[in-house]
């Protein structure tokens, strides 16, 4: 089985390599070619367009920045629908609206092409090491036949519904994500200004009731300066704005994700191609960080 792989940026290189790893036969597309420089070293073929990735696979995944960018890479011209052939499956794994992952799967039905929406949790770390969380939408059938590839990339795997539903999984996801990030800022700027050290600080923090994830993971990197994105702040932003979006559809009030969009957003102005744990700098005592 041939394997499509379009976008090899921090995550889709790291997904990528795994693949590689489990010695799957992988064909890659990215916008700047430079960035897939790793993945082509480590065995994987380059192809011109994501028409071409498609042609050459039987199953192919995306994983890109933006809705609008999704859109463009599988129903522009020399997209992804132009090149897959009845039979084929395509799985986007990029975080993106639940109505575009609804609109790609009824595309691909017309033309028999299996479709699911895959988006994932873990961040950089997750993708290298092969433990991502991973939601799907989709038909059941279309989902068994992809699980095997799933597996090589994550451990945390579920069917979330049909169409849309991955999408609607991840939105719930980085609610929480964004809400423990937060707290866990507003913790260390409480602990920085009452003198407390922030080892033992992260020590509590981690194996007591605030332990988290994001305490887990993020918390050394801000205290060794390192604010490189694993997931961007501009990608959370995105996030929190399709959730609150698809939020103002099913007539729900979120006033936390809405406080949480307001405080990403001023992060963005400056910091919007840091990671998510730069969310600290809007306190004083790590503005200069």
């Amino acid at each position: 089985m041939k394997i499509g792989f379009v976008g090899t940026g921090v995550m889709g290189t790291g997904m990528i390599n795994n693949l590689l790893a489990a010695k799957h036969d992988v064909i890659v597309y990215n916008r700047t070619r430079e960035k897939a420089d790793d993945v082509i070293a480590n065995g994987a073929r380059w192809a011109d367009s994501p028409a071409a990735v498609a042609q050459a696979a039987d199953i192919t995944f995306t994983m890109v920045g933006y809705p609008k960018d999704v859109e463009a890479v599988w129903t522009g011209q020399d997209g992804l629908f132009s090149g897959a052939k009845s039979g084929d499956i395509l799985v986007d794994m990029t975080t993106s609206t639940p109505k575009l992952a609804e609109k790609l799967a009824t595309m691909g039905q017309e033309l028999g092409i299996g479709v699911l929406d895959a988006p994932v949790s873990g961040g950089d770390i997750g993708a290298k090491n092969g433990t991502l969380s991973i939601m799907v939408g989709g038909a059941l059938a279309t989902y068994n036949q992809v699980l095997p590839i799933f597996q090589v990339m994550g451990q945390n795997i579920v069917l979330a519904g049909d169409a849309g539903k991955g999408q609607h999984m991840k939105m719930s996801n980085n609610i929480g994500v964004a809400a423990t990030v937060i707290g866990m800022a507003e913790s260390m700027a409480y602990a920085e200004a009452a003198g407390l050290n922030l080892d033992a600080a992260y020590n509590i923090w981690r194996n007591g009731a605030a332990g988290s994830w994001s305490v887990t993971n993020y918390m050394p990197r801000i205290m060794a300066d390192d604010f490189a994105a694993g997931f961007y702040v501009k990608h959370l932003l995105k996030d929190l704005r399709i959730a609150l979006d698809a939020a103002a559809e099913m007539a729900i009030d979120l006033p936390g994700t809405a406080l949480a969009e307001q405080l990403f957003a001023k992060l963005n102005k400056t910091h919007g191609d840091e990671g998510v744990q730069a969310i600290v700098k809007l306190w004083a005592a790590f503005a200069s960080a």
